[in-house]
Formats: structure tokens, sequence, C-alpha cells
């Protein structure tokens, strides 16, 4: 695996820039309801040194119905001042499930056009199975100004999805597992339909990922978007449940040099709400 500071760093990589001064570690897990797993109380037992607990069902868009929707630039500032993350610092994001939410706030950075952002390649899994070092004391925080510019084609709407699936401009990429784009397996939040948006192209995120919850090669992940049928030449929407894993796809695209994508925010939680929008299934 190649490190790069603005997609995906190897643990080899984190632990010789552990006491970098301008290293920021955040620890980004979450888990559906259904995992019965409490990300922030993990967080507290156990963490990479340094790292700040990233809140991502707070740090968002609260006045939205829609789960975990992108936080406004003002509320995104203050929350990642408050936590000592500013311009200058190389930011490096985990997650406890190997590599699920953390693209999420990847993503999330990149929307508020901060580059100099990476995941850390098989999260916090990984890292502990390695013996590497860990610890359960809240980070020293010391105040720092960032400059946020927001980069609204990082992010898709209801409409302009509806009018990509209609028109077929793009490739809508769905990161759900296989039953749930086919309509076969509910959906783990209440009173949605079951299906998927006409013309999207179902790519489980799993299906980037080895084994040990790394992600695959850049030559491995072109072959897998190849084989579910994806046109690398046309710009990419990526979507899922709620905008969680669909920034797995993103981070992937962005790993083979595919530039030319955007998130659907809203993602199945919206779509699948809706009765006037059309579904597929099968």
């Amino acid at each position: 695996m190649t490190d790069d500071p603005k997609t995906l760093v190897s643990t080899d990589w984190l632990a010789a820039h552990l006491r970098d001064p301008d290293l920021r570690i955040l620890d980004a897990s979450w888990y559906l309801p259904d995992a019965g797993r409490d990300a922030r109380a993990e967080y507290n037992a156990a963490h990479i040194p340094g790292a700040r607990f990233f809140d991502i069902d707070e740090i968002s868009d609260q006045r939205s119905a829609l789960p975990h929707m992108a936080p406004p630039t003002e509320k995104f500032m203050s929350r990642m001042r408050a936590m000592g993350v500013g311009d200058g610092h190389q930011v490096v994001i985990y997650d406890g499930a190997g590599l699920f939410s953390a693209a999420r706030v990847w993503w999330t950075f990149r929307l508020m056009g901060k580059t100099d952002v990476a995941v850390l390649d098989g999260g916090f899994p990984k890292w502990r199975a390695e013996g590497r070092e860990i610890e359960d004391l809240p980070p020293v925080i010391k105040d720092r100004h960032m400059t946020v510019s927001r980069q609204n084609h990082l992010v898709k709407d209801v409409t302009q999805v509806a009018h990509s699936s209609k028109l077929r401009e793009a490739e809508i990429l769905d990161a759900r597992p296989a039953a749930r784009f086919r309509g076969e397996a509910p959906e783990p939040r209440p009173g949605l339909r079951a299906g998927h948006i006409p013309g999207s192209k179902n790519v489980p995120f799993a299906t980037l990922l080895n084994a040990d919850g790394t992600m695959k090669s850049v030559p491995d992940l072109r072959a897998t978007f190849t084989a579910a049928g994806v046109d690398l030449t046309k710009p990419a929407i990526t979507t899922c449940g709620s905008g969680v894993t669909a920034a797995v796809l993103s981070l992937a695209l962005e790993r083979i040099g595919h530039r030319n994508h955007s998130l659907y925010d809203g993602s199945w939680a919206e779509w699948g709400m809706f009765d006037d929008l059309p579904v597929e299934k099968g």
C-alpha cells in the first residue's frame, strides 16, 4: 500500500508520525443502532494516543430531520476549534470497525476544503492487533483557528440525484449490501421502502476492502468498480443508507484517481422515504 496523507495512511506511517506536533488524530467511530456498540464509551476506554472523538451525529446539521447530514460550515469550524484541530494540521481519522465511518469524516473535511486529511487503513482493530500504543486519557487541547471553504460540488441533494438518475448522466453508486440494494432485505431504519435508485449500480463497500479491513490496492479497487459495471469515465455520485459508507466509495474513487465524484448526503434515508420518487428492485 502507498501511504498518501491526503487519502489513506498505514499503521506504520501513523506510528512513525505519532509525535509530530502538527498531527491531529480523530476517532470517528460510529455504528448502526443494531450493532450494540457505544462508540464514545469505547473511545473513553481506549484510543490511539492524542486522539480526539469526532461525534458524527452531533457534528451535523441538526436542523435536518435526516440522520447526520453535513454540518453547517460555522458549526464545523467551532467544533474543530474546540477540539484543537485547525489550519496547518495533518489530520488522520480512524474508526473502531476497520474502515467504515472514518471515510465519512474524511469526506466532511474535504467538503470543508481541507485536503491534508487521511483515513487510517485498517483502523483501530489493525492498530490494536499489532500491539501498538493506546491510552485512555483525554487529549490536551490547544485552540487553533480553522479556515473553511465549502466545496459544494462534493455533495448532492435529492433533486440533483433524481435529475442524474433520469438523464443517466452520472454513475450512481450504492454502497449498501446487495440484499438491501435488491430490495430483498429490510432497511435498518423503519418506514423506508425497499430497493434502489433507478439506474444505480451496487458496489457494496465491503467489496472494496481486504479481509483485515484495509482497503484493496489501486488495481484491485479499479477491478472491483469495473466488475460492478461502473463506467469510470463518467462522474460518480455515491450513496448508501445514510451517507456514511457512501464515503468509503468516495475514498476508493479518490485512491484510483477518479476525481469527479460527489456524495448524496440524504442517501436512502431520504430517497426511501418519499413515495413520489421511483424505486427499482432486483
